[in-house]
């Protein structure tokens, strides 16, 4: 529909009209009726728009530059692990198990390297803060605190979080909703961030409990779930696929793939916590009989490399699955994983081999085919690339960010009406 008819003079002067930041503008010109019509088109962007502060290098950027010191335990190549925007190295696998040009040795640490390097890339960024409708500060909480966490005392391991809001403060930016339209990643859990005392020998710091990040979002791995500002956000899996192509290869490789073993696990024992059910699971793996395989994390080199992972996980039917993603995978868990009660395990009660055994075969494959639908929303893809026809675990994260603050926006105007 046309919204406004513009005589034109019979000069080469046209009558100027400002456009609406809002929405996009089409011409149409008719130089018989010297007539021009101005159509108008939806901002696809417009509710979607995402500022991001530029905040000062040595809270993001320069923290790499000293890559040797970022992690001291467990002892990593951190220098390698920021290669390629925080992918890590490719992997070469001789074997076939993975496909080379889409595996890389990632760090789980650097999750905010890769989403700051996707944010660059996103498609409806902004420099005008005003447009946007959510604000994100790219502050490398996590790895700035890496440095710090062995030997160094409180006020150290406070000083950059610190330093960090003291700058965001003075924003204009943090005035208009005093930081709940503002969102910020970490790459640890959310434990090492929450420090209750000021006691040098107690872990982490103290950064969710500053005043100031109580109104923001925080993603990062194992939130709080009652603490409705942290979200879970996948671990950065090794597999980071540049075009739709590529996830569907690995997927049609994951589904014809065929399984020798019901299950399978992947880690060490823990004989010093008393609360670990790894034992457990480790004795019954070793104990059923040939359909069970454990790959022994204990051992040097066996679980470094995501080779012999991915090599046991696809030779086995039946994993379990997160249920901290609320953003990122389906509500009925049923429909992909299986629950086996901790206590059952640790007292006895429940085998994990009977429990699997007894789910029917066309139940199983219909839980595998979910398994491999949910792929794409769980890794991240490949900050140089892009994914058309799929929504990855960035994509799902920001959509989450998004809804989230327009529902504070909403509750804020009714409340100041």
């Amino acid at each position: 529909m046309t919204l406004s008819r513009l005589l034109c003079h019979e000069s080469s002067q046209r009558p100027y009209m400002e456009k609406p930041t809002t929405t996009l503008w089409k011409r149409h010109y008719y130089l018989s009726s010297m007539v021009e019509e101005v159509e108008p088109i939806l901002d696809s962007c417009w509710g979607r728009y995402i500022y991001i502060h530029d905040v000062p290098s040595r809270f993001n950027t320069d923290i790499l530059k000293n890559c040797d010191f970022l992690l001291k335990w467990p002892k990593s190549d951190m220098c390698r692990a920021i290669l390629n925007a925080g992918l890590g190295p490719h992997i070469v696998d001789s074997r076939g198990i993975l496909e080379s040009k889409t595996w890389f040795l990632t760090h789980p640490n650097l999750l905010e390297v890769i989403f700051h390097n996707r944010m660059r890339r996103y498609e409806c960024l902004t420099n005008d803060s005003s447009l946007a409708s959510v604000i994100y500060v790219p502050f490398y909480a996590g790895l700035d605190l890496g440095r710090y966490l062995w030997g160094f005392n409180t006020s150290v391991r406070d000083s950059g979080s610190i330093e960090l809001l003291k700058w965001l403060m003075k924003k204009p930016e943090w005035k208009k909703m005093w930081g709940t339209d503002h969102f910020f990643v970490v790459g640890r859990t959310t434990w090492d961030f929450r420090r209750l005392t000021r006691n040098d020998s107690d872990w982490g710091n103290n950064l969710m409990f500053m005043p100031q990040v109580k109104n923001m979002t925080i993603l990062g791995f194992e939130s709080i779930p009652w603490i409705y500002r942290d979200f879970a956000i996948p671990y950065p899996t090794n597999f980071h696929p540049s075009n739709d192509n590529q996830v569907f290869a690995w997927q049609n490789k994951v589904r014809r793939h065929e399984r020798k073993y019901l299950f399978s696990f992947v880690g060490a024992p823990r004989p010093k916590q008393g609360d670990s059910i790894r034992g457990e699971i480790i004795d019954q793996c070793l104990g059923a009989r040939g359909k069970c395989k454990w790959l022994d994390c204990s051992l040097n080199g066996n679980c470094d490399n995501p080779t012999y992972v991915m090599e046991m996980f696809q030779n086995a039917n039946a994993e379990t699955a997160y249920t901290q993603y609320m953003w990122h995978l389906p509500k009925n868990y049923t429909k992909y994983s299986v629950f086996i009660p901790e206590d059952a395990i640790k007292y006895g009660t429940a085998n994990i081999e009977n429990v699997l055994s007894r789910i029917q075969e066309g139940e199983v494959f219909a839980m595998r085919e979910e398994v491999i639908r949910l792929i794409p929303k769980i890794i991240f893809a490949n900050p140089m690339g892009r994914l058309g026809t799929f929504e990855d675990a960035f994509d799902i994260a920001v959509k989450g960010v998004l809804k989230r603050v327009e529902k504070i926006r909403k509750v804020m105007k009714r409340a100041n009406a």
